[in-house]
Protein backbone atom coordinates (compact mmCIF):
# COMPACT_ATOMS: atom_id res chain seq x y z
CA UNK A 1 0.00 0.00 0.00
CA UNK A 2 1.00 3.79 -0.28
CA UNK A 3 2.61 5.95 2.03
CA UNK A 4 -0.80 8.41 2.83
CA UNK A 5 -2.39 4.73 3.16
CA UNK A 6 -0.16 4.05 6.10
CA UNK A 7 -0.47 7.50 7.28
CA UNK A 8 -4.47 6.87 7.59
CA UNK A 9 -3.91 4.03 8.89
CA UNK A 10 -2.00 5.50 11.74
CA UNK A 11 -4.28 8.12 12.09
CA UNK A 12 -7.12 5.41 13.05
CA UNK A 13 -5.11 4.29 15.48
CA UNK A 14 -4.32 7.55 16.70
CA UNK A 15 -8.21 8.22 17.59
CA UNK A 16 -7.90 10.19 13.94
CA UNK A 17 -10.72 10.77 11.50
CA UNK A 18 -10.10 9.82 8.02
CA UNK A 19 -12.12 9.62 4.65
CA UNK A 20 -12.32 6.23 2.19
CA UNK A 21 -13.58 5.20 -0.65
CA UNK A 22 -16.79 3.24 -0.74
CA UNK A 23 -18.94 1.03 -2.81
CA UNK A 24 -20.37 4.73 -4.33
CA UNK A 25 -19.29 7.60 -1.96
CA UNK A 26 -16.48 8.43 -0.11
CA UNK A 27 -17.03 7.65 4.13
CA UNK A 28 -15.82 9.46 7.14
CA UNK A 29 -14.33 6.92 9.53
CA UNK A 30 -12.85 6.30 12.71
CA UNK A 31 -12.43 3.37 15.50
CA UNK A 32 -15.36 2.75 16.72
CA UNK A 33 -13.71 2.08 19.84
CA UNK A 34 -12.21 5.62 20.46
CA UNK A 35 -15.74 6.90 21.40
CA UNK A 36 -14.16 11.33 21.05
CA UNK A 37 -13.06 10.00 17.34
CA UNK A 38 -16.61 8.61 17.04
CA UNK A 39 -18.01 12.34 18.20
CA UNK A 40 -15.69 14.06 16.16
CA UNK A 41 -16.98 12.05 12.90
CA UNK A 42 -20.63 13.29 14.12
CA UNK A 43 -19.30 17.44 14.81
CA UNK A 44 -17.81 16.96 10.93
CA UNK A 45 -20.75 16.05 9.43
CA UNK A 46 -23.27 17.96 11.81
CA UNK A 47 -25.01 14.24 12.21
CA UNK A 48 -27.66 14.41 15.25
CA UNK A 49 -26.23 11.05 17.51
CA UNK A 50 -29.76 9.60 17.75
CA UNK A 51 -29.04 8.87 13.93
CA UNK A 52 -26.69 6.12 14.43
CA UNK A 53 -23.41 5.06 11.94
CA UNK A 54 -22.86 2.38 10.09
CA UNK A 55 -19.56 -0.34 11.01
CA UNK A 56 -18.04 -1.26 7.75
CA UNK A 57 -15.72 -4.37 7.78
CA UNK A 58 -14.13 -6.99 6.32
CA UNK A 59 -15.43 -9.85 7.61
CA UNK A 60 -18.01 -11.13 9.59
CA UNK A 61 -15.53 -11.92 12.57
CA UNK A 62 -15.02 -8.38 13.14
CA UNK A 63 -18.47 -6.96 13.77
CA UNK A 64 -19.61 -9.97 15.74
CA UNK A 65 -18.04 -8.09 19.01
CA UNK A 66 -20.83 -5.68 18.66
CA UNK A 67 -23.67 -7.78 17.78
CA UNK A 68 -26.04 -9.75 19.77
CA UNK A 69 -25.43 -13.65 18.30
CA UNK A 70 -28.04 -14.29 15.02
CA UNK A 71 -30.48 -17.00 14.35
CA UNK A 72 -29.17 -19.02 11.79
CA UNK A 73 -32.29 -17.68 9.52
CA UNK A 74 -31.32 -14.21 9.71
CA UNK A 75 -27.34 -15.55 9.63
CA UNK A 76 -27.56 -17.06 6.59
CA UNK A 77 -29.96 -14.46 5.01
CA UNK A 78 -26.71 -11.50 5.81
CA UNK A 79 -24.44 -14.06 4.97
CA UNK A 80 -25.63 -14.42 1.49
CA UNK A 81 -25.16 -10.60 0.67
CA UNK A 82 -21.92 -10.09 1.48
CA UNK A 83 -18.99 -9.06 0.99
CA UNK A 84 -21.28 -6.95 -0.97
CA UNK A 85 -22.72 -3.88 -1.24
CA UNK A 86 -25.86 -4.36 1.46
CA UNK A 87 -25.67 -2.85 5.11
CA UNK A 88 -27.78 -5.04 7.44
CA UNK A 89 -29.70 -3.55 10.77
CA UNK A 90 -28.74 -5.95 13.25
CA UNK A 91 -29.49 -6.16 17.15
CA UNK A 92 -26.65 -4.74 18.82
CA UNK A 93 -24.42 -5.68 22.16
CA UNK A 94 -25.47 -3.58 24.91
CA UNK A 95 -22.43 -2.06 25.47
CA UNK A 96 -22.40 -0.16 21.57
CA UNK A 97 -22.34 3.43 22.55
CA UNK A 98 -25.43 5.44 21.42
CA UNK A 99 -22.88 7.47 19.54
CA UNK A 100 -23.05 4.67 17.26
CA UNK A 101 -26.15 2.78 17.29
CA UNK A 102 -28.05 6.08 18.23
CA UNK A 103 -31.42 5.84 19.78
CA UNK A 104 -31.08 1.69 18.81
CA UNK A 105 -30.96 -1.54 20.15
CA UNK A 106 -29.50 -2.15 16.86
CA UNK A 107 -26.78 -1.67 14.67
CA UNK A 108 -26.07 -0.75 10.85
CA UNK A 109 -23.20 -2.73 9.65
CA UNK A 110 -21.77 -4.15 6.15
CA UNK A 111 -18.75 -6.40 5.50
CA UNK A 112 -17.96 -4.78 2.11
CA UNK A 113 -16.94 -5.76 -1.05
CA UNK A 114 -14.51 -2.66 -1.84
CA UNK A 115 -10.56 -3.45 -2.24
CA UNK A 116 -9.78 -0.16 0.10
CA UNK A 117 -12.26 -0.56 2.60
CA UNK A 118 -11.44 -4.29 3.15
CA UNK A 119 -7.74 -3.77 3.20
CA UNK A 120 -8.18 -0.39 6.07
CA UNK A 121 -10.35 -2.76 7.94
CA UNK A 122 -8.03 -5.61 7.40
CA UNK A 123 -4.93 -3.60 8.09
CA UNK A 124 -6.30 -2.05 11.31
CA UNK A 125 -7.89 -5.38 12.51
CA UNK A 126 -11.37 -4.26 13.66
CA UNK A 127 -14.24 -2.73 11.99
CA UNK A 128 -14.37 1.24 11.20
CA UNK A 129 -17.46 3.66 11.27
CA UNK A 130 -18.89 4.46 8.09
CA UNK A 131 -20.75 7.39 7.40
CA UNK A 132 -20.54 9.55 4.08
CA UNK A 133 -18.42 12.04 3.38
CA UNK A 134 -20.47 15.33 3.08
CA UNK A 135 -22.09 18.06 5.46
CA UNK A 136 -25.56 17.04 6.22
CA UNK A 137 -27.12 19.70 4.41
CA UNK A 138 -24.62 18.72 1.01
CA UNK A 139 -24.77 15.60 -1.15
CA UNK A 140 -22.07 13.33 -0.57
CA UNK A 141 -18.67 13.23 -2.19
CA UNK A 142 -17.57 10.54 -4.30
CA UNK A 143 -13.62 11.57 -5.17
CA UNK A 144 -11.05 13.04 -2.79
CA UNK A 145 -11.13 16.18 -4.10
CA UNK A 146 -14.78 16.57 -3.16
CA UNK A 147 -13.84 15.68 0.27
CA UNK A 148 -10.71 18.11 0.43
CA UNK A 149 -13.07 20.88 -0.83
CA UNK A 150 -15.90 19.97 2.42
CA UNK A 151 -13.65 19.49 5.13
CA UNK A 152 -10.48 20.79 4.23
CA UNK A 153 -8.21 20.41 6.58
CA UNK A 154 -10.28 18.97 9.23
CA UNK A 155 -9.52 15.19 8.90
CA UNK A 156 -6.66 13.73 9.46
CA UNK A 157 -6.05 12.11 6.09
CA UNK A 158 -7.37 11.17 2.83
CA UNK A 159 -7.38 7.75 0.87
CA UNK A 160 -7.08 9.06 -2.31
CA UNK A 161 -8.64 5.71 -4.59
CA UNK A 162 -11.77 5.21 -6.45
CA UNK A 163 -15.29 4.69 -5.67
CA UNK A 164 -16.88 1.34 -6.36
CA UNK A 165 -19.25 1.32 -8.83
CA UNK A 166 -22.23 1.65 -7.29
CA UNK A 167 -24.42 4.94 -8.03
CA UNK A 168 -26.26 4.71 -4.93
CA UNK A 169 -25.20 4.68 -1.26
CA UNK A 170 -25.98 0.51 -0.01
CA UNK A 171 -29.05 -0.67 0.05
CA UNK A 172 -29.82 -0.92 4.10
CA UNK A 173 -31.91 -3.98 5.28
CA UNK A 174 -33.66 -4.59 8.58
CA UNK A 175 -31.86 -7.83 9.30
CA UNK A 176 -34.60 -9.80 11.13
CA UNK A 177 -37.47 -9.50 8.24
CA UNK A 178 -35.50 -8.72 5.60
CA UNK A 179 -37.13 -5.81 4.92
CA UNK A 180 -35.18 -3.14 2.76
CA UNK A 181 -34.98 0.06 4.64
CA UNK A 182 -32.74 2.06 2.13
CA UNK A 183 -32.56 1.25 -1.99
CA UNK A 184 -29.61 1.51 -3.65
Amino acid sequence: MTAAFEACIQAVQRGGVIAYPTEAVYGLGCDPAQLAAVQRVLTLKQRPAHKGLILIAADFDQLAPYLLPLDSVTHARVMATWPGAVTWILPAQPHVSPLIRGEHDTLAVRVSAHPTCRALCLRLGHPLISTSANLSTLPPARDAQAVAAQFGTLLDGIVDAPVGGQAQPTEIRQGLTGEIVRFS
